[in-house]
């Protein structure tokens, strides 16, 4: 039986004609969606519609290594953390980092990671502890060009602690003597507390529940060289856009020279 040009051969698969991608910029729900998917992978977004030059970087919970924490646990994932910090660097859009941290610690090697990271940016970096900088958020903190500290927030400063079965042979103590020795080098370098307060304050008995370890206030970490100063994010942003001005200024007057 022929079929008569305006019928379909029911035996023809059906082509689905093609939607076109939506534009977020037209569907503010489209927009809205990505938005929260943002905040709930990352914990970033750029919600607010004016474009800035500074760069917001978020650290909270506990800062997860190479085991996954469980999903009631808030975590801040290193392998999320280490791509953007490499997206800032590479845009040059981005003319200065903002380090927020509300830490209770976590992974060490996943903690120095960062802070390796944020220290060896080449734009003006700012960090400012709220809350609390526990644990490997010492070091993340004291990263940064210039670090703030609320003045209700607190940093515990405790030796490395390891959790589940320790094998108990020299070759475990020495690694975690090494590891203890690489946190407090970078925290030295990178601060103004001396090495005997440091671990004065590290290695304190009768304060924590462990018996070992310090946790110290606000205005106590500015005093003994950890934290740079007292302050909040009015301060950090001032500062940081102060050091972003100077480093405009430091660029113009190399392109100056070199036209000269």
């Amino acid at each position: 039986m022929a079929i008569s040009h305006n019928q379909t051969d029911p035996t023809e698969p059906k082509v689905e004609p093609e939607t076109p991608a939506e534009d977020p910029n037209k569907n503010p729900a489209s927009a809205k969606a990505a938005t929260t998917e943002m905040i709930r992978q990352l914990g970033q977004t750029n919600a607010p519609t004016l474009e800035s030059n500074i760069y917001c970087l978020t650290i909270i919970g506990q800062i997860e290594g190479h085991i996954q924490l469980p999903p009631q646990n808030k975590t801040t994932k290193y392998e999320h953390i280490i791509p953007q910090l490499v997206a800032a660097e590479q845009n040059p859009k981005v003319e200065g980092v903002l380090v927020i941290l509300n830490t209770v610690g976590g992974d060490v090697e996943a903690g120095l990671a960062i802070a390796e990271m944020i220290a060896s940016l080449s734009k003006p970096t700012v960090a400012i502890v709220l809350g609390g900088g526990h644990s490997i958020g010492v070091p993340i903190a004291v990263a940064a060009d210039y670090s703030f500290i609320a003045e209700t927030a607190t940093m515990t400063i405790h030796p490395i602690r390891l959790t589940g079965l320790v094998i108990g042979v020299p070759q475990t103590f020495e690694y975690l003597d090494k590891m203890q020795d690489r946190v407090i080098s970078f925290i030295i370098r990178h601060s103004n507390v001396k090495e005997e307060k440091l671990k004065e304050l590290m290695f304190k008995t009768g304060e924590l529940t462990r018996d070992i370890g310090t946790n110290v206030i606000g205005a106590d970490a500015v005093k003994y060289g950890i934290i740079d100063a007292i302050g909040g994010l009015g301060d950090a942003m001032k500062e940081l856009n102060r050091r972003i001005e100077g480093e405009r200024k430091k660029q113009e007057g190399i392109l100056k020279g070199m036209v000269q």
